[in-house]
């Protein structure tokens, strides 16, 4: 019988032979107690009575599969005979039960730096119904095509998989819905939510946005030379930068008050006689373990202020020449030198 069969509906029985005749063959029949089903007897034309089997209540095959009933028939005689069969209902059964989600949202957290193929996560529907009707399959719902790009679920265990590669800078959470489905085309939605955890997989990165070289050797100290960004895609300590600068350079680094914004200016007076120009190293550097290192360099030109006065090579010259020296004579040769260039160096004799 199906389980949808409404109360009411009717079932024939076999009927019993009585081989005695007259009174002793007139059967009547009576049927084990059950608050599901009733006897009724059916009279035929040639007055023998047809044992029908009622439902009085509908069945649930999800919650009682069969029954077990015994039909007695007995007779009229004196000392009444009878004789017994076993009627076994089985319930046959009907898709009436839709799948159901062992949760409504499925959650798990996963490292980007994940391989594809993973498994994340494994969702799980069950079904009361039996056979195909009871049969689970796994679906993506209306989801976009960058899930599909990144994610696979298997449409028999539940198995949610990676297919790509995961970035935390591109995208740290996932929430979407999946579907299950059984035989008989009845359905479940849950949602799924992936956090992605960050890794240490971005060294800083730093940029120069401007720089000013040459350099005045005048120029006072605090004078800005460079003005750079320094950032780091990754968050938390993986993504904290600190920086520093290699080399004996005159200049130190300034945070701005953004925080991603460093400042280099003059720390001490240069002097172009000393060094004509000044090369540095800048290292960022993260918090992440291992740590990730990022570097510029910088290269800044010293230019020529006119610092330096001429210097004689001897403070005082000495000249011993004849009295008679013809007019015109080279008597002395002095030199001067001033330690600045190009105009600033160039020297004059009065």
């Amino acid at each position: 019988i199906g389980e949808l069969i409404p109360p009411g509906a009717r079932f024939p029985l076999e009927t019993a032979q009585d081989a005695d005749v007259g009174s002793n063959s007139l059967l009547t029949y009576q049927l084990t107690s059950n608050p599901s089903f009733s006897l009724t007897l059916k009279e035929s034309p040639d007055g023998s009575k047809q044992p029908e089997l009622v439902l009085e209540k509908a069945l649930d095959r999800e919650k009682q599969s069969s029954f077990e009933l015994v039909l007695t028939a007995l007779d009229s005689g004196d000392p009444v005979r009878s004789g017994t069969v076993q009627v076994r209902v089985n319930v046959t059964d009907a898709n009436d039960n839709a799948p159901v989600f062992s949760k409504n949202v499925y959650e798990a957290r996963v490292a980007e730096n994940l391989p594809a193929g993973s498994v994340v996560l494994r969702v799980w529907a069950t079904d009361a119904d039996a056979g195909s009707n009871g049969r689970v399959s796994y679906f993506f719902g209306n989801v976009p095509e960058g899930v599909l790009a990144l994610f696979s679920v298997d449409s028999e265990s539940g198995e949610i998989r990676t297919v790509g590669l995961l970035d935390f800078e591109e995208k740290s959470k996932y929430v979407f819905g999946l579907e299950a489905r059984d035989g008989g085309g009845l359905n479940a939605h849950c949602k799924v939510q992936i956090d992605i955890a960050d890794e240490n997989d971005n060294a800083p990165e730093i940029t120069i946005l401007s720089l000013s070289s040459p350099v005045p050797e005048d120029a006072p100290t605090g004078t800005v030379v460079a003005l750079l960004k320094v950032r780091d895609r990754d968050s938390g300590e993986n993504g904290q930068v600190s920086c520093e600068l290699s080399g004996e350079a005159p200049l130190s680094i300034v945070a701005s008050s953004g925080g991603s914004y460093k400042v280099l200016v003059l720390a001490k007076a240069l002097d172009r006689e000393e060094a004509a120009f000044h090369e540095l190293v800048l290292r960022a550097m993260d918090g992440g373990d291992p740590a990730r290192t990022g570097t510029a360099r910088i290269r800044v030109t010293v230019l020529d202020a006119n610092d330096n006065a001429p210097v004689f090579s001897q403070a005082e010259y000495t000249v011993r020449v004849p009295e008679d020296v013809p007019v015109g004579s080279v008597l002395v040769t002095v030199t001067a030198t001033d330690a600045d260039e190009g105009l600033y160096g160039q020297v004059k004799y009065t």
